[in-house]
């Protein structure tokens, strides 16, 4: 796929692979890059022929941060190029296709907030973190003070953010922040392996498990949790991907289930 300046698009089987590619400046963060991430991942997840996504970067580092000059200094300067189009990020990674984050180097202020709400992180083991927003006399975005709590545990996250040390990838996976770390090496391989296992099940139903995770992972209410579970079993049973399980399991086969949910789209019929 053409037309993006600052990520690569790539297609493997039912795997998208999107890379944040400014290597020279070790993927510093832009608001073009994050239009251009935002549009790609609302392309796959219009693709029913893709299951899972996967962000990594180009080169020695995943993100190292925003871009000082083309975002702090330029807002300083009263030339913000956040534009009116500002996508909100956290609401589509919850909402989107699964998406896995292979960190494989310097994963830094918003480098490191971004994947936040991502289903899974995989770091390679000479990536590293870092909620260096204090360091600039700033805070922490995208909802990181919501997620890194859920990831870490309220002290190593309270840590994390007032210290604004860096933390090798060993370190972060003991506290928490990281879901795998592997060898350099074998960072695409294992972030490839779960994107493959995720794809094989049934789209609709891995978004309706991302949605219950959402909004009922810090809910307190255990009525209002099961009463959204109900609601999304309901419309489960009634969708082709489930009835195609059943058939599948019976005739001991594998099932089809973007086949399935393409012959009830040409029969008229709704999940």
């Amino acid at each position: 796929m053409t037309g993006y300046e600052q990520i690569l698009f790539e297609a493997q089987d039912s795997i998208a692979v999107l890379t944040l590619n400014r290597p020279e400046r070790m993927n510093a963060w832009t608001y073009q890059m994050s239009r251009e991430l935002s549009h790609a991942i609302g392309v796959c997840n219009e693709d029913p022929a893709i299951g899972a996504i996967i962000i990594t970067g180009a080169g020695r580092g995943f993100c190292a941060g925003a871009d000082i000059e083309h975002n702090f200094k330029a807002r300083l300067d009263g030339n913000d190029d956040r534009g009116d189009d500002a996508t909100p990020w956290v609401r589509l990674l919850r909402q989107s296709k699964p998406i896995i984050a292979a960190v494989n180097g310097a994963s830094v202020g918003v480098g490191a907030t971004m994947i936040l709400p991502a289903d899974i992180i995989v770091a390679a083991d000479s990536a590293k973190f870092a909620m260096g927003f204090i360091k600039m006399g700033l805070v922490p975005e995208l909802a990181s003070s919501h997620f890194l709590v859920q990831r870490m545990g309220f002290g190593r996250a309270s840590e994390m953010c007032l210290t604004g040390k860096m933390y090798p990838a060993s370190e972060a996976f003991a506290m928490g922040l990281v879901d795998h770390l592997v060898a350099d090496d074998a960072l695409m391989d294992k972030a490839m392996g779960l994107a493959q296992a995720i794809a094989a099940n049934p789209g609709p139903q891995l978004r309706w498990v991302k949605q219950l995770l959402t909004e009922n992972g810090c809910a307190t209410d255990l009525d209002e949790v099961q009463r959204l579970e109900g609601k999304l079993l309901q419309q489960a049973f009634a969708s082709p991907e489930h009835k195609e399980a059943v058939a599948a399991f019976l005739d001991k086969r594998t099932p089809d289930f973007i086949g399935a949910r393409a012959a009830q789209g040409e029969a008229g019929g709704t999940a």
